[in-house]
């Protein structure tokens, strides 16, 4: 068995246990009842069958991972603007999700359809890994090599990848971008060491911005001590996905587990990383929320982020040794991102429950990116997921992004 498969039984039989001292009833009438149809569909389903048009785009990175792209091109109400003339956006998905993070709630509560209603070109991204980009060149997700990989690839291959395709797509001579957790965290990352890439975005909508991360409260968190030893780290967790989506697994939890067991069970699923509160959550999207997610990533990918809890730095993976870090970086430690060298115009929006955007790291971010703040907003009440699915959103944080995008 695999250690992918494991972790799948383990967090599969989280859902299995006793709540409030009953178990988990089977009730008979259980396919008479209803179930939302999006629970069923995928992105580009999602996106259509609301009446927007939608575009799948494959874009290849420099080291071979075949991205896909959904392309939102307008609103369900074209205007008469040229597109040459219409804002260019890409949003860009946080750690182990994908592009149906921007499309999961109503129209009017969600960021890609609120963007593309109001005149905007919407590309969604989608990172290596995930389950809308796991094709690569001459790589197979059963190959170890396949998963070799953590954000800083994101931001050294995917992220130049996708605003490459974007420009040369659309002829704009720049490009909004908007990240949400590991999405904000590519940018900070690709934007600072590649200017030629920052020279390409326009403006940069920072939601629950990430760079270090060391205090964290996220269950992240529990993984720093084995961090420090990598080759113990693999050995425990694999060399491969962590979490990758199984369409028959979330299908399970969305339609069979979610409508029968208590709802705070299937928030803990989705909170798990980010903090939990459900004063912003609209409830009833819960099963489609969780048939969508996790989206995959590497196990690579989330041992770099509990490395940041033990280095309290800014920097690239640790390889484990200062042999491997020479092999890798020449020299015995990993390099460290400057953010003095970030200038691209940026926006954030932060949350004051946020367990994975801790507000203390996130302090010490707008500190060293102060040149090129032009604005920061902060939500006291939310967490870390509130930025993709709370009801409020629009009135907290699209309603803003929409108008820097549309208006300024």
């Amino acid at each position: 068995m695999s250690h992918s498969t494991c972790l799948w039984w383990l967090y599969c039989a989280a859902l299995l246990v006793v709540v409030d001292g009953a178990l988990l009833k089977w009730p008979p009438d259980r396919l008479l009842k209803y179930v939302d149809p999006e629970v069923y569909m995928d992105s580009t389903q999602l996106i259509t069958s609301k009446g927007y048009p939608c575009e799948n785009h494959y874009v290849t990175t420099q080291d071979g991972f075949i991205l896909n792209m959904q392309r939102i091109p307008h609103g369900r109400h074209p205007t008469s603007v040229p597109a040459k003339e219409k804002p260019v956006v890409i949003i860009q998905h946080g750690l182990e999700a994908s592009s149906s993070n921007w499309l999961d709630n109503l129209v009017n509560e969600s960021l890609g359809y609120m963007l593309a209603d109001a005149g905007a070109d919407v590309w969604l991204g989608n990172v290596r890994g995930n389950m809308y980009s796991s094709n690569h060149t001459y790589l197979k997700p059963d190959q170890e090599e396949f998963w070799a990989w953590s954000w800083d690839q994101m931001a050294a291959f995917d992220l130049p990848a996708m605003v490459d395709h974007v420009v040369r797509t659309t002829g704009a001579k720049q490009v909004h971008y908007a990240g949400h957790s590991q999405g904000t965290l590519m940018g900070f990352a690709g934007f600072s060491t590649n200017h030629t890439l920052a020279s390409f975005i326009k403006r940069f909508y920072a939601l629950a911005p990430v760079a270090k991360v060391r205090h964290i409260e996220s269950p992240l968190r529990l993984l720093s001590p084995i961090a420090k030893d990598i080759a113990l780290a693999f050995d425990l967790l694999g060399h491969y996905d962590f979490l990758s989506y199984n369409k028959k697994i979330m299908d399970f939890l969305a339609v069979d587990v979610c409508e029968d067991l208590s709802d705070i069970l299937c928030e803990n699923i989705l909170f798990i990383l980010g903090g939990f509160d459900r004063t912003h959550l609209n409830e009833t999207r819960i099963p489609v929320y969780v048939a969508h997610n996790p989206g995959g990533t590497s196990v690579q990918n989330i041992l770099h982020f509990a490395q940041g809890v033990n280095s309290d730095a800014f920097q690239k993976f640790d390889y484990g040794s200062a042999r491997a870090n020479m092999e890798h970086y020449h020299q015995p430690t990993p390099p460290q991102y400057n953010l003095s060298d970030f200038h691209v115009p940026v926006v954030t929006y932060a949350g004051g429950n946020d367990f994975l955007a801790d507000p203390t790291d996130v302090d010490w971010l707008l500190k060293h990116i102060t040149p090129s703040l032009i604005a920061n907003y902060s939500v006291p009440s939310w967490e870390h997921l509130d930025f993709i699915w709370a009801y409020d959103a629009p009135k907290y944080c699209y309603n803003n992004i929409v108008d820097w995008i549309i208006n300024k």
